[in-house]
């Protein structure tokens, strides 16, 4: 007989609806930022190639975030780490806010350091948080977690598209989503318990080998499983960012749509992957991580491959809702699975290991498909997104519920959201 899914208390409630309402602030940030930086660059006066070095800034502070989080955790919890973060993000779009207005170039980069910083550190704390809700709970929650993300951008793009219609000042629209995401940091720290994934010291005292220090992070990947489940999460991040860094632009040079196409079919991508994450829950529940991302891989690697090879503009845009609702899965299972059956220590320093290698694969790799495409085209430096998702799918039995961990048990007509 099956056991019935846990009842929550409130404070499980409101913690749970804290990361979500923060996560979804923090995609409408992001997304709120990137409408509207063609009015950044007009504001600043800059060439292309002088903005390229303006947004340098949001990619090192991204990844310094990315690889402080994790140790920060365990010597001090998530909350701290996410109250560093919100004020971080929050100073950042500020910064960029007045150095937009104030037309200096090393003010918006000062700006997104800060921003990305912030992005960082939130992103892998949250990851950890939501890890540990779901043990908690016994539901999935990391996809609708990352769903909110997705949501997040999704409203960001329409109100940067708007706002930038009507020519309503980028500052003041900075500003003031920077003020939306104060307000939601503030309820999130309040509502998040104090102590997640930290790690606790042993009876002599010590905390053990993954509190600190790179020795003692690269130990956490001495298990075969969480290497093949990191090379996962690599690939499924690669799929992701890929998108979100060139989709406008293969759609514009690869395919000869007009610039405004190219926007609607990235806006096309992120609706696929928010609706993805926001149903995936049931799914999981009665398929189980591995089959699920083994199904999600091909649909992806499907997607893919007809925007590559598919010399149809229309099919090559449809076949991003396959794109989109592939990938979207991905990374918060793998992050989920990463930390299953372990002790709570354990678990934040397995998910914090692996939520740094997706990161940095999101963040950094798919740049590098640039220098790829000036020898063979954007169209053609894909396949290496479609071979990752191929290598990927034949890897998910890593993913498999290990033996005595305790299926979560939800009915598959009502995914988590309450």
């Amino acid at each position: 007989m099956k056991n019935p899914p846990p009842i929550m208390d409130s404070a499980t409630r409101r913690w749970r609806a804290a990361l979500f309402l923060f996560m979804l602030a923090t995609g409408v940030s992001m997304a709120s930022w990137v409408a509207r930086t063609p009015a950044v660059r007009d504001a600043l006066e800059v060439s292309t190639g002088a903005m390229g070095l303006v947004l340098f800034g949001l990619s090192i502070g991204s990844m310094a975030g990315v690889l402080a989080s994790g140790g920060l955790v365990r010597r001090h919890g998530g909350r701290l780490v996410i109250t560093v973060g919100a004020v971080l993000l929050v100073a950042g779009l500020l910064v960029i806010a007045g150095g937009a207005a104030l037309e200096v170039s090393g003010g918006v980069f000062g700006g997104l350091a800060l921003f990305g910083a912030g992005m960082g550190l939130a992103e892998v704390a949250f990851n950890i948080e939501g890890a540990a809700v779901e043990r908690t709970v016994g539901r999935p929650v990391l996809p609708v977690l990352h769903g909110c993300f997705s949501l997040g951008t999704v409203v960001g793009a329409l109100l940067g598209m708007g706002l930038t219609a009507v020519r309503f000042p980028v500052g003041w629209h900075l500003a003031a989503v920077a003020l939306a995401v104060a307000a939601a940091g503030v309820w999130t720290v309040r509502a998040v318990p104090a102590g997640t994934g930290r790690a606790e010291p042993d009876a002599d005292g010590v905390k053990g080998p993954e509190a600190g220090g790179v020795r003692g992070q690269l130990a956490v990947w001495r298990g075969r499983r969480l290497v093949l489940i990191g090379l996962i999460v690599l690939a499924m991040a690669f799929a992701e960012g890929s998108a979100n860094d060139w989709l406008p632009l293969l759609m514009v040079d690869g395919h000869g749509t007009g610039a405004t196409a190219g926007s609607l079919t990235f806006m096309l991508f992120a609706v696929a992957m928010t609706t993805g994450r926001f149903t995936g829950g049931p799914l999981l529940v009665r398929y189980g991580p591995a089959a699920v991302v083994r199904a999600s891989a091909v649909v992806a690697a499907v997607g893919v491959a007809l925007v590559i090879f598919s010399d149809s503009a229309l099919l090559a845009g449809a076949a991003v809702v396959l794109w989109g609702l592939g990938a979207s899965l991905g990374f918060p299972v793998t992050i989920s699975a990463a930390g299953e059956g372990a002790g709570p220590g354990d678990a934040s320093a397995r998910v914090a290991a692996v939520s740094t290698a997706g990161y940095a694969a999101f963040l950094v790799g798919p740049p590098s498909l640039g220098f790829l495409a000036d020898h063979v085209g954007l169209r053609n430096a894909m396949v290496v997104v479609l071979v990752l998702l191929g290598g990927a799918a034949l890897i998910t039995g890593a993913l498999r519920r290990r033996p005595g961990v305790p299926v979560s048990e939800v009915p598959a007509s009502q995914p988590d959201l309450m």
